[in-house]
């Protein structure tokens, strides 16, 4: 989806059990694994309200009814789409899951760009090639990044998710751990019920309420769902025409630059500041060749182009010089091996292109509770990683740097067992 979930160590949005390389849903690191259920974009979380006594869910179901009426949906609608509705055990049990353990991001790559999945996405790219080239002349976005989003979401649509949307999101704004951002969520899924453009028994998704072939969150579905295929209707379930048009429209929306890369794979230079390997850290293009960063492969990119360095999994792993259409592709999904899947994928279905540095595959991932021990014992010795919840997020990267340095080890900022094994013997 274009990711547009709350972030745990959740996208978002169809991603919060093991991951079904089916679907770019995932629960993984902060920085390294996509959200929980893919899903487009979402909107600001609302304000939770102050705690207070739990209302059955009658009692709540008869206060949304109202709010629901107030913000124009029909009562008719509102009573019919919710006859029978109970809260959904599996979707509370999935909303509190907290996997121990996560997959690496070579592993999750292994996956998510597999020959299989390439092989299939050659074929679509080639069979929908005509309405493909109409999307990318109207939105800029070309074929191939559409086609690897619909791989990664959906399986090419054929993994859209068994939920009924306003159960799951019912369940999660009535008993959910942010119950006011679902509560938005229900309301605008209600408002695509009205609009007529699917009926309840077809609305189906993700246990978190992501939608149709593309993912798409019911607020991104209210502002970025498009008709393409002119019926009328925005159908994300049964036209993978609408469909990619609407992805297309909302990676435009979130400031897509026609005909440039994602990114290319790069070589550093012997003694090279890994500390440079920062999101914050964006330099153009000819500033990263002066420093001896060298892609691996003609990039036709101008040497004006920002971009920053990303070592996805430390120095020991390949690094990337990562330009703006990577950044649109996170404000669909916010993790980093999301959108390198996504890059990897849609370069593959034009031509074979293997990643050439080596990953660390014999270096074992901290778990959840490792990384918030890490996080503890980082705070404990005056580094400042933010609160302690696993999550290996900017703060903590930065506070890793600053221990790295003063170890006197490469600061890529990255997690592992010996940064762990030093802070307990401290």
């Amino acid at each position: 989806m274009p990711l547009h979930f709350p972030r745990r160590t959740l996208a978002t949005a169809a991603h919060l059990l093991p991951l079904l390389l089916l679907t770019a849903c995932a629960q993984a690191p902060a920085e390294n694994l996509p959200a929980p259920s893919s899903g487009a974009a979402l909107s600001q979380p609302l304000i939770e309200p102050a705690d207070a006594p739990a209302p059955s869910f009658a009692e709540w179901r008869q206060g949304l009814r109202s709010e629901a009426l107030a913000a124009g949906i029909d009562g008719a609608l509102f009573d019919r789409v919710f006859a029978g509705i109970t809260p959904d055990p599996a979707v509370i049990k999935a909303d509190s899951s907290q996997p121990e353990f996560t997959r690496p991001v070579w592993e999750y790559l292994d996956g998510a760009v597999s020959a299989s999945r390439i092989g299939r996405g050659r074929v679509l790219l080639a069979q929908h090639h005509a309405v493909l080239k109409r999307i990318e002349q109207q939105y800029g976005v070309e074929g191939r990044v559409l086609v690897a989003i619909w791989g990664l979401e959906s399986n090419f649509g054929s993994n859209i998710g068994s939920h009924s949307v306003i159960r799951s999101l019912a369940t999660l704004a009535y008993d959910g751990r942010r119950q006011g951002f679902w509560r938005g969520q229900l309301l605008a899924a209600l408002q695509i019920l009205q609009n007529g453009d699917i009926g309840s028994d077809r609305m189906l998704g993700s246990w978190a309420g992501a939608m149709g072939q593309t993912q798409f969150m019911p607020t991104t579905y209210n502002q970025h769902a498009v008709d393409f295929d002119g019926d009328g209707r925005r159908d994300l379930w049964g036209s993978s025409t609408d469909a990619l048009a609407s992805a297309a429209h909302y990676l435009q929306a979130s400031g897509w630059q026609p005909g440039q890369p994602w990114g290319f794979e790069v070589r550093l230079p012997a003694g090279f500041d890994y500390a440079l390997a920062d999101p914050e850290q964006r330099r153009s293009l000819a500033e990263w060749a002066e420093l001896g960063v060298r892609p691996l492969l003609p990039s036709g990119v101008a040497a004006s182009a920002r971009a920053n360095l990303s070592l996805p999994a430390g120095h020991r792993g390949p690094a990337f010089l990562l330009l703006d259409n990577f950044r649109s592709i996170l404000k669909y999904n916010n993790s980093t091996a999301y959108a390198l899947a996504i890059g990897l994928l849609a370069d593959n279905l034009l031509r074979p292109t293997e990643v050439q540095g080596s990953w660390p595959r014999g270096e074992r991932q901290l778990g959840r509770s490792e990384r918030v021990e890490l996080q503890e014992l980082l705070a404990q010795n005056g580094f400042d990683p933010g609160p302690a919840d696993g999550i290996i997020g900017a703060n903590t990267r930065k506070a890793i740097r600053a221990l790295q340095l003063q170890l006197n080890w490469p600061a890529d900022g990255y997690p592992n067992e010996a940064l762990l094994e030093q802070l307990r013997v401290r």
